[in-house]
């Protein structure tokens, strides 16, 4: 019982966490972007992680929004007995930093 209950803390603490990146990408005009990915469990992430991040991107600069995903979630990530999942919500968006 105690192994179970030891997983099962393990399967919790990791789907609490997110699956976010930020990389440089090239926009269909040919200019420069950054692709910004701050999915995650509602209460890790959300908009303004990806916003944070978008501006510590382009500094001073500021930045334009090119696209943005609808957050739908979903549960996901592993369950045990039905009983643990998380709500995931996918949130990313392409910005172009203004010079």
């Amino acid at each position: 019982m105690a192994i179970a209950a030891g997983l099962a803390a393990v399967a919790l603490a990791s789907l609490g966490g997110c699956a976010s990146s930020t990389k440089m990408t090239y926009l269909p005009n040919g200019d420069t972007g950054f692709a910004i990915n701050c999915s995650g469990s509602d209460a890790s992430e959300s908009w303004a992680e990806c916003y944070k991040r978008a501006g510590e991107v382009c500094g001073a600069y500021g930045y334009e929004v090119i696209t943005k995903d609808v957050d739908n979630g979903a549960t996901s990530g592993g369950s045990i007995g039905g009983v643990f999942g998380a709500n995931v919500k996918n949130r990313s968006m392409v910005v172009r930093c203004k010079q």
